[in-house]
């Protein structure tokens, strides 16, 4: 059956229609957000994938939620969905190289559109969104959660007053630990064609934040990377024979630190395991497998057509998670740092409130005594961006924001790029400049000027 009957019952029609593609984890965030948060003026309409089994367990959570039953249809008859359920709002939280051709479709059938990030992987999509919505006229949204974090938000208020000036280079260094990072390694991630590698899957919310913060588009990238962790030959160097296919199966699982057990967790079991047989699909992998290609260590230089110049790393295998950015300005630097929370068996716990003193801001002024500033803080995954974002989506009429943290396609491209761009730099060796990529960006809201239609500026300083 390619359509999953519902109950007689219709949401009320004064209630904005949504539909969801891609039902994995991240779907509860949206669905939850429609049906529990925000019920009293959304409504989810239909919900659609490929595996039949989510699309039951996506239904079963709105009878949970007290909510209408939305139809589900597989991702073949997604065209099918939008016909006769006729949803205003369409949100993307498939596999990372699926969306674009989900948001198009959505756009050219009437629809506005939310996507999680990364908005696409390669840069034909990337302009083929763009193209998409400026012919319809339809809005794109991205999901950057990490903008609407609170401390994230200081970071910017800060830049915004100019605390220290105009600022002219960012050192920015992300750390994933052996079990946030490792996740990457053992799901759909691990291969470039459905991700993007780290580069743009992980990196883009990095990229968007740098981005961001400094009211800024990119211009060229050079990058180098390597994987050399999550190997065949570190398998061995921890004492195992393996690799082997999966921790299902795996005859080392009991003397493997990097076992992932999904029968264990509820929520991963009902998720995956309890699906394999509809789609073949494997959560737990072996990290350690030779047919991965991505890189676990990265490294970026960015210029951008302010002048500034961004020094980035990214590694997946540390001994704790967080990040380290300075901002180094006409007037002085800024200094952020965030311990993020563990990740345990896939599921994240509140970042950046593990311990006291988790997250530290300092403002060292030019020629003064440096001084430490009380970050801002908020409830929820995501050290309270998620909840934030949502408001901003799904209130009829958020809140004015005078950060300006909602993404459209512009921001979701200049991120993307950026590490689109990178992943080229690795093939060639060489620096690559973003314009080559989709021809001229059109400016984001937070940039100066930021009009639709207009086209970044390429100053040679920054090239």
């Amino acid at each position: 059956m390619s359509v999953f009957p519902s109950p007689p019952s219709s949401p009320p029609s004064d209630r904005r229609r949504y539909a969801i593609v891609g039902l994995g984890s991240r779907r509860e965030l949206y669905q939850d957000g429609i049906e529990k948060v925000h019920h009293r003026w959304s409504a989810l309409v239909a919900v659609c994938d490929s595996n039949p089994g989510r699309i039951e367990l996506a239904r079963r959570r709105s009878t949970q939620n007290g909510a209408p039953v939305p139809l589900g249809y597989l991702a073949a008859d997604f065209a099918r969905m939008l016909r006769e359920c006729r949803p205003e709002v369409v949100i993307v939280t498939t596999s990372d190289a699926s969306h674009h051709g989900y948001l198009v479709q959505a756009m050219e059938a009437g629809c506005d559109v939310i996507t999680e990030k990364p908005m696409t992987t390669g840069a034909a999509p990337c302009r083929q969104i763009l193209d998409t919505c400026r012919r319809t006229g339809r809005r794109c949204r991205v999901a950057f959660n990490y903008r609407y974090s609170p401390p994230r938000s200081q970071v910017k208020d800060l830049l915004m007053s100019g605390e220290i000036g105009d600022v002219l280079s960012v050192d920015f260094h992300w750390l994933l630990n052996t079990h946030h990072g490792a996740d990457y390694f053992r799901r759909w991630h691990s291969h470039k064609r459905n991700s993007g590698g780290l580069l743009v899957h992980k990196s883009t919310h990095h990229f968007d934040l740098v981005n961001w913060w400094l009211g800024a588009v990119p211009v060229s990238v050079a990058a180098t990377g390597k994987r050399e962790f999550y190997t065949p030959a570190m398998a061995r160097r921890m004492g195992l024979s393996g690799p082997h296919e999966r921790c299902l199966t795996c005859p080392e699982k009991n003397r493997c630190g990097f076992h992932l057990d999904l029968a264990a967790s509820p929520d991963l079991k009902s998720l995956y395991l309890d699906h394999e047989a509809h789609d073949g699909y494997w959560r737990d992998r072996c990290v350690f497998r030779a047919d991965i290609d991505i890189e676990d260590t990265l490294n970026a230089l960015v210029t951008y057509n302010t002048g500034a110049t961004l020094s980035y790393s990214l590694n997946a295998f540390n001994a704790w998670e967080g990040y380290t950015v300075a901002f180094n300005g006409t007037k002085g630097r800024i200094e952020h740092s965030v311990v993020e929370s563990n990740y345990v068996n896939g599921r994240e716990a509140v970042q950046g409130g593990v311990a006291p003193g988790g997250v530290k801001i300092r403002v060292v002024p030019l020629r003064s005594a440096g001084f430490d500033v009380e970050p801002w803080s908020a409830e929820g995954d995501h050290g309270g961006g998620d909840r934030l974002m949502l408001e901003d989506i799904f209130l009829p009429e958020p809140a004015p924001d005078k950060y300006l943290r909602a993404a459209d396609e512009r921001a979701g491209a200049c991120s993307v790029l950026v590490g689109i761009a990178a992943n080229r730099s690795l093939e060639s060796g060489a620096r690559v400049q973003v314009a080559d990529l989709v021809g001229d960006l059109p400016v984001p809201a937070y940039a100066p000027a930021g009009a639709r239609g207009e086209s970044v500026p390429m100053p040679e300083r920054a090239r």
